[in-house]
């Protein structure tokens, strides 16, 4: 493998960050155009319709554990994780195999 000089690696860093700059400034150009924000939104909806049944099916497999996860922080919040560690051990399992609980 090549070996980099410091200033090749410094050229090539002012080069990323010149190009970054430019980036950003077209982009705080064009943001409030109507032509960009009707492409955008149709950019977004398609891929909300393209990507629901995925989203759908990660909601569906992960079911048990948002519930359990949700359930762990309102207990949190209320100060009573005892309660919640006797009444729903099955969730405190799912919560410690997430590494949520430790």
């Amino acid at each position: 493998m090549s070996e980099y000089s410091d200033e090749h690696i410094k050229n090539i860093l002012n080069q990323y960050q010149r190009k970054r700059e430019k980036e950003k400034e077209r982009y705080q150009r064009i943001k409030d155009t109507e032509e960009f924000k009707t492409q955008n939104r149709e950019r977004a909806r398609n891929h909300y319709h393209i990507n629901k049944d995925k989203k759908k099916e990660k909601y569906d497999n992960n079911k048990e554990f948002m519930n359990a996860r949700s359930s762990y922080y309102y207990y949190k919040k209320k100060d009573n994780l005892e309660l919640f560690k006797e009444k729903y051990p099955n969730k405190v399992n799912i919560l410690m195999e997430n590494n949520i609980i430790i």
